[in-house]
């Protein structure tokens, strides 16, 4: 049976809340310890930023997202709680060490690195995601880099640059289908632009694991979700996550409907059977969310010890 997703002729506003969506307080002694670590080091988390409504759960387990060169974005994507300026902070140089120091002080073996969009910047902040990915190997050898980043315009210069850092996995979002592109994000984010930077990471080096992210309850149809995992699929996305999006203030967005668990479970198989060697897919999954990191770092550290048998 094809999973169902929402109806963008009959959206339904202003629905309640349903009682999936239910999460515990943040707190807890190694909640609290993450957070004197991040502050310490005046360091920002898209955690807190985009009001990740999983905090309590990955900063209880010992786990974060560091979002680079400040908390404000050049873009103004309407569903993301991120301050916007056309101008983002002046960057920290010592960020890279700051962030080293943060995972020894955390004891990680998996670390995610995002940023907020840099449209102000020649490079939109390549070098600087690449100078902290070489600091954070440099202290820590055998850890595992994912990056969850912004499309750079798309400059292939300012991609190789990060390439060149070898982050073992590269994640950018769609976020959403192609119809609802234009409303969603930010005007220079399109839905092509997205998969010509999937695919061009993925041919430069296929064994560099690529990941992206769709958010459901927008409106969107049930066959636009399935023709977004084609999409992603046909340029050789490995991983996706599918989450319900949840509006961050009255600003943003409206909720067009909540998607029960059991679709998003549906979804998941679909997704499976398409090719995905990974699908996390449930209401409150976001892009960085810890079941697709167990499995990356699992698949990653067979693969090592395999390579060192050889």
């Amino acid at each position: 049976m094809t999973p169902s997703v929402s109806s963008p002729s009959a959206p339904q506003r202003r629905e309640p809340k349903p009682p999936w969506l239910k999460v515990r307080l943040a707190a807890g002694d190694t909640y609290a310890h993450l957070k004197g670590v991040l502050r310490e080091r005046q360091l920002v988390t898209v955690c807190e930023e985009a009001r990740c409504p999983n905090i309590g759960e990955c900063w209880g387990g010992g786990t974060a997202t560091f979002m680079l060169m400040g908390d404000t974005c050049t873009r103004g994507c309407r569903f993301c709680a991120v301050k916007t300026a056309r101008k983002g902070q002046p960057l920290d140089p010592d960020e890279p060490a700051k962030i080293a120091e943060a995972v020894a002080a955390m004891n990680l073996d998996y670390v995610v690195l995002t940023s907020v969009d840099r449209d102000d910047l020649p490079d939109q902040g390549a070098q600087h995601f690449a100078d902290t990915i070489r600091a954070i190997k440099a202290a820590h050898p055998g850890i595992i880099v994912e990056v969850l980043i912004p499309d750079f315009q798309g400059n292939q210069t300012a991609m190789q640059t990060l390439l060149e850092a070898q982050p073992e996995v590269i994640a950018h979002n769609l976020e959403t289908v192609a119809r609802l592109t234009r409303r969603v994000r930010d005007v220079r984010a399109t839905y092509q632009q997205s998969l010509d930077v999937l695919a061009w990471y993925k041919q430069q080096d296929p064994s560099r694991y690529t990941k992206s992210a769709l958010m459901l309850g927008l409106g969107e149809s049930e066959a636009e979700v399935l023709g977004a995992m084609d999409d992603l699929r046909a340029v050789g996305t490995d991983i996706l996550t599918i989450g319900q999006y949840l509006q961050p203030t009255r600003k943003h967005l409206q909720v067009e409907h909540f998607v029960p668990p059991e679709r998003f479970e549906a979804l998941r198989v679909a997704g499976e059977a398409k090719g995905f060697l990974f699908i996390a897919s449930g209401p409150l999954v976001r892009s960085s969310y810890r079941a697709g990191e167990y499995f990356l770092k699992n698949t990653i550290e067979t693969q090592r010890r395999e390579q060192a048998h050889d």
